[in-house]
């Protein structure tokens, strides 16, 4: 398979990047941005100045204060930041199509795989792509090149807030080697706990380990570490488009929750208003993930997938539930869920040839019929899908 192309472009601290150009004297001051009318106010973005201190994303707002008193406080405004990020996308589009993007957070993967016949090597695209966005957006972003998403996204770790970083294809598992374990994207608190226990700290040591050693306490997640400690990913580079690469909703609890039933009820919900929205727009989702913040301040991100994408409840609560069992691995309250849909993709108007569906399935599409002309009549709050369907 041809060695690939893969750039990671990341804007530090995006919602604060963006506010600055909005108001040039927050250059002098560090900046914590968080809604501060919240009872349970959580750090959504901080500057450099302000990571300095202590102050972390999750982070309580109370505690935030204390750890930099000097700090600026600005309400969020995600509006203002999917423009910006709309921005960056369409200065990033002429050069690939195969582009990936994450939230309202700055952070894109290119494939630029064979482009160099039109724009030149892959590092000069990156250089005159930051160059690029810096005059014409005000945003300076961090730059890294690798083979795989994996490791160009360690790599541009290694450098922010400014500068760039290359991993030549066959350095991958040399570069990953003495870096701690915390770099590697994807480990939860608990497996970095339990690697802790095995006293490794460093990813070259977890490189060591044989399958057959991570498949005992790991079960299922030994192949990732396995492959992502040395370096080897092939996940490919999935494009989102612009302005709609992802839908989600977010909820907070009244009260910190240990309620399974509670918390599946919520993302419940929450999947009916995506997946209507899916409906609407015409578009299927391949994804699902699920974002728990902890009452410590902690969070926990996991996903599942779906090949070819779905806009069927019943299937996209599923996959929610299934990115919860994955996420939620501690014996800790839950302050707030945020469910996010992303992979879109058009709905296909032609019904395949040769993928045959249940008739379980058949029935559910009936059911999403039959729900999208109530909510149509009577509005979104007239009925609801079950816990236990």
């Amino acid at each position: 398979m041809e060695d690939r192309s893969i750039i990671h472009l990341n804007v530090t601290d995006f919602a604060v990047a963006v506010e600055r150009l909005q108001d040039t004297s927050l250059q002098r001051h560090p900046v914590i941005v968080a809604p501060q009318q919240a009872a349970r106010a959580l750090v959504y973005d901080m500057s450099e100045e302000a990571y300095g201190d202590g102050v972390r994303k999750g982070m309580r707002l109370d505690q935030a204060r204390r750890y930099c008193r000097r700090a600026r406080i600005l309400t969020p405004r995600p509006r203002l930041y999917r423009r910006a990020m709309g921005a960056l996308v369409a200065k990033v589009l002429p050069y690939t199509p195969l582009l990936e993007q994450g939230e309202e957070d700055g952070h894109l993967f290119m494939d630029v795989t064979g482009t160099h016949r039109l724009f030149g090597p892959a590092p000069d695209i990156a250089w005159r792509l930051r160059r690029q966005v810096l005059k014409e957006l005000g945003l300076d972003p961090v730059w890294s090149l690798a083979s795989n998403k994996l490791v160009s996204k360690v790599a541009s770790r290694m450098v922010r807030p400014l500068g760039e970083y290359i991993v030549g294809v066959g350095e991958e598992a040399e570069f990953l080697a003495p870096l701690p374990l915390s770099l590697l994207p994807g480990l939860s608190a608990q497996e970095l706990g339990l690697l802790r226990d095995f006293n490794l700290d460093r990813i070259g040591q977890l490189a060591q380990l044989k399958r057959e050693q991570l498949a005992v306490p790991f079960q299922g997640r030994g192949e990732y570490l396995y492959a992502a400690s040395r370096g080897q990913d092939r996940t490919p580079v999935i494009p989102g488009g612009t302005g709609g690469s992802q839908l989600s909703r977010e909820h907070h609890f009244e009260g910190d929750t240990a309620d399974p039933g509670e918390l599946q009820g919520v993302l419940t919900a929450l999947i009916q208003v995506i997946g209507r929205q899916l409906r609407q727009e015409g578009k299927v989702g391949q994804r699902i993930g699920v974002r728990l913040t902890y009452s410590d301040g902690r969070g926990a991100v996991r996903q599942a997938t779906q090949a070819g994408g779905t806009d069927n409840d019943f299937l996209l609560r599923q996959l929610a539930l299934t990115a919860l069992s994955r996420a939620w691995q501690r014996r800790v309250r839950i302050r707030s869920c945020i469910l996010v849909c992303d992979r879109l993709l058009p709905r296909s108007r032609q019904q395949t040839l040769f993928v045959l569906r249940s008739a379980r399935e058949l029935q559910q599409e009936k059911v999403m019929t039959a729900m999208d002309a109530v909510y149509a009549r009577f509005g979104s709050g007239s009925i609801r899908l079950g816990t236990a369907c």
